[in-house]
């Protein structure tokens, strides 16, 4: 005993020695600065520039939302399917590969629905449809020292833009407010023909097409203002594709300006169905271990680590043996289970069925007559008249059922079948 507790009193020295240990060595970092320029567009990011406030808000409006951490290619397989709207907001850390982009364009032109978010419009995302094409046109650029948290830097000499016809995407809005930094979209017209190279025609701006052609694969102006729009939408294949211009309007620091919440909502869940967000860009994917991540810059994985290392140390601290071996104790390993199968294997080879029946009756007439207010050795007619009026049984069923019990407990000729028989309704008669 004096042995144990030398143990146990080393471990508890060691322990206070480790905690004291990482405590005077763990200093904490300062939480890096969110930058417009340098922006984080994660729906895991709580900062300024992430967009986890539109990612929240949805989840606990009741929306459908998922955080797609693997490659476009994977919205083919059976998870996949279930997506109905794919959204890549802002410049991704992880750029899209050639294989990805054409993947994504497949699974679009299936019937699906591509959100893009964006200033700058990456044309492998956004392919031409019947000949048109929409690029975008860059505004002014964040400097270094650009607060995103701050509303009126963001948003300075910025006057709000309206919807330019009602459409879906327009519902419930009256103004959003866009940041500075919103850039143009630039829709081009087709060619007129293979030999028509007229450059000043090819990019001219096309002005509003009426939304209610939705068989148009012409681009569908949504809200703008004098200097070109920023929100456009246009079928490619079987799909559509919906293009906003300024990722601020959805981030956490803009969402709460204006109708910018209704745009969002209009934009992502108008049509319904499972919205994903593109984690795997933003650097989120599966292939990284996300305990890890999670933890990452914080003491617990020391923690973790010197706790792992403890247990080990216990393992091979019992492991090991003090003094003379000693012959293992003998431990009756038999349980009360056994008990029971003999007694119902005994009854059962001598048919004595009626054993049985006493033994399941006699605690089931204890438990109605303790229901029904009354003494054990009240009559059966006594307790089954009590126990009925204060239950939804039937009293004449539960006369019967006591009597038939007693016949066969008195001698009266029971069949192994009566016999399961009478202890399934006993046991129903319990339950209820």
């Amino acid at each position: 005993m004096r042995q144990r507790i030398t143990i146990i009193l080393t471990f508890i020295v060691i322990i206070g020695l480790l905690v004291l240990l990482n405590t005077l060595t763990y200093v904490q970092e300062d939480e890096v600065r969110d930058h417009e320029y340098a922006p984080n567009r994660s729906t895991y990011h709580s900062g300024p520039t992430g967009t986890r406030a539109l990612h929240d808000f949805l989840n606990e409006s009741g929306y459908k939302v998922i955080r797609w951490r693997e490659t476009p290619e994977r919205l083919f397989s059976d998870a996949g399917s279930l997506i109905h709207t794919f959204v890549v907001i802002g410049e991704t850390k992880i750029l899209f590969t050639e294989e990805e982009a054409a993947a994504l364009q497949n699974w679009v032109a299936g019937g699906k629905r591509l959100v893009i978010i964006d200033r700058t419009i990456d044309p492998r995302l956004v392919p031409e449809s019947g000949g048109w094409k929409v690029t975008s046109e860059p505004s002014a650029l964040p400097a270094i020292d650009t607060d995103p948290a701050d509303v009126k830097q963001m948003t300075e000499n910025v006057t709000a833009f309206r919807p330019v016809q009602p459409t879906q995407l327009t519902t419930n809005i009256s103004t959003v407010m866009p940041s500075r930094f919103a850039s143009r979209i630039m829709i081009q017209r087709p060619k007129k023909n293979e030999d028509d190279f007229n450059l000043e025609e090819f990019v001219e701006v096309v002005p509003p097409q009426p939304y209610a052609a939705t068989t148009s694969q012409a681009p569908v102006v949504h809200i703008s203002d004098h200097n070109g729009p920023i929100l456009v939408d246009y079928t490619y294949g079987l799909g559509r594709i919906v293009v906003l211009s300024d990722p601020y309007l959805v981030s956490n620091g803009g969402i709460r300006l204006n109708d910018n919440l209704q745009l969002a909502l209009n934009t992502l869940v108008g049509v319904g169905g499972l919205i994903a967000f593109d984690e795997y860009h933003q650097g989120k994917g599966v292939t990284q271990n996300a305990i890890a991540s999670y933890f990452a810059g914080t003491p617990v994985l020391g923690f973790a680590a010197q706790a792992t290392l403890l247990i080990l140390l216990i393992v091979w601290t019992n492991g090991r043996r003090f003094g003379r071996p000693l012959p293992l104790p003998h431990v009756d390993r038999r349980s009360s289970l056994e008990f029971v199968a003999s007694m119902a294997e005994l009854q059962e080879r001598s048919r004595a069925f009626d054993l049985a029946i006493e033994n399941i009756y006699t605690r089931t007439r204890r438990v109605l007559a303790r229901y029904a207010g009354m003494d054990y050795n009240s009559s059966r007619s006594e307790v089954a008249a009590r126990v009925a009026s204060r239950s939804n049984l039937d009293g004449h069923k539960l006369e019967t059922l006591m009597r038939q019990c007693e016949e066969a407990i008195n001698g009266a000729p029971v069949t192994w079948r009566q016999s399961i028989d009478l202890v399934r309704r006993l046991r129903e008669v319990e339950r209820d």
